[in-house]
């Protein structure tokens, strides 16, 4: 019998593996090997501007979707472009999530130009930024400059960064590991801020799984989700990207016809209903929250907010603490309006509320599936 401990369900973003079972089954149905080589062969490039984008290509964005196209320019540049196919529009209707991914690839390029000694001059959409949802023009210029830069601690962290989806240990987040990584995310003219486990992380964790839910149990959201999941490893080997269900559970559970497309679209169904409660546990084991804002709501504040998101991320590996984004209730589709106006009250002091996100204490997870860096450019 597949139970709720068993299957871990994937509701809202990322891999999840189930761990249980034995001999060949476990084997023939762990994680891909495959879908992770871009993080074994990160920094193998000889050329500096592919090393960097060997890098660039690991950087945290919503769902997976890696929506990078690179075109090399002359000797020293590169323009980057959004992959229009890979948006989120149900719940990234204006592309605010997407554009945030692009500023966290361009950070990570950035820390690792900085150690081969490049300076990077990043000009945010420089055929202008006049768009309701991304178009053809480009979303970046960047121009490396020789001896412009030295390595920056941060990128020691790199490698070990992954999105952590588990329930966090019961245990409060050290103040002074907290305080380091919200100071490294004041960045870009982007104010990181949060709090401990006190009364107002109590509001977010009631707030962030009132939004998760409403994400989960809106159809076309939830079926955005849903077309996006690779189920077992073949199917993450055969695209590493969107959301990955992996695990000897999840074979099981398709074995017994409970984990396919169908059950989870419908939110009644039993793999649907075990997958909220796995994520409710992890909602609620939040100990500390963390967010990022700034103020406006132009494309390039987006990039600043993805370039200071990725050094918050890299400044909490760094300090032992992982972070899982839960920011359902900043997205900015009609069934989230109430939410968006509840947190940006709650929290946002006049801002734009850019990131929210849990963080503690966990088991290290399994990175998350990567193209590898050759798809993402532009012949």
């Amino acid at each position: 019998m597949v139970t709720r401990r068993g299957v871990l369900t994937l509701v809202g973003g990322g891999c999840v593996l189930a761990a249980v079972g034995a001999g060949g089954f476990v084997a023939a149905n762990g994680p891909s090997r495959s879908a992770r080589a871009p993080w074994r062969e990160a920094g193998q490039e000889t050329e500096f501007r592919r090393r960097a984008l060997s890098y660039a290509i690991l950087a945290p964005n919503p769902h997976n979707r890696q929506p990078w196209r690179v075109r090399l320019d002359g000797e020293d540049a590169l323009t980057l472009y959004c992959d229009l196919d890979r948006r989120l529009p149900a719940t990234d209707p204006y592309d605010r999530q997407i554009v945030i991914g692009h500023g966290a690839f361009l950070e990570l390029l950035a820390l690792a130009a900085a150690e081969d000694g490049y300076g990077t001059e990043v000009t945010p959409f420089p055929e202008g930024e006049d768009m309701a949802t991304l178009d053809e023009r480009p979303v970046a210029l960047v121009r490396f400059i020789e001896g412009g830069a030295e390595p920056n601690p941060l990128f020691a962290s790199t490698l070990a960064r992954h999105t952590n989806r588990s329930p966090f240990d019961a245990r409060d987040v050290d103040a002074g590991a907290f305080a380091a990584t919200l100071s490294s995310g004041n960045v870009q003219g982007v104010t990181a801020n949060g709090c401990g486990n006190d009364a107002l992380a109590a509001q977010l964790r009631d707030l962030t799984w009132r939004a998760h839910s409403v994400e989960m149990t809106t159809d076309y959201t939830n079926q955005e989700s849903v077309d996006l999941m690779r189920i077992g490893a073949r199917e993450v080997a055969a695209n590493p990207d969107g959301l990955c269900l992996e695990g000897p559970m999840i074979g099981l559970g398709r074995l017994a016809g409970m984990i396919n497309r169908e059950a989870l679209s419908d939110p009644n169904s039993s793999a649907s209903q075990q997958g909220m409660a796995m994520f409710h546990e992890a909602a609620m084991s939040a100990r500390a929250y963390a967010w990022l804002a700034n103020s406006g709501t132009t494309r390039a504040s987006q990039i600043s907010a993805g370039r200071a998101y990725m050094r918050l991320v890299l400044a909490a590996e760094r300090e032992g603490l992982k972070v899982h984004p839960w920011s359902q209730s900043l997205q900015e589709y009609p069934e989230m309006a109430g939410l968006y106006r509840e947190v940006h009250d709650l929290i946002g002091s006049g801002q734009t509320l850019q990131m929210l996100v849990r963080v503690g204490y966990a088991k290290p997870v399994v990175a998350a599936p990567r193209w590898p860096m050759e798809t993402h450019l532009i012949a």
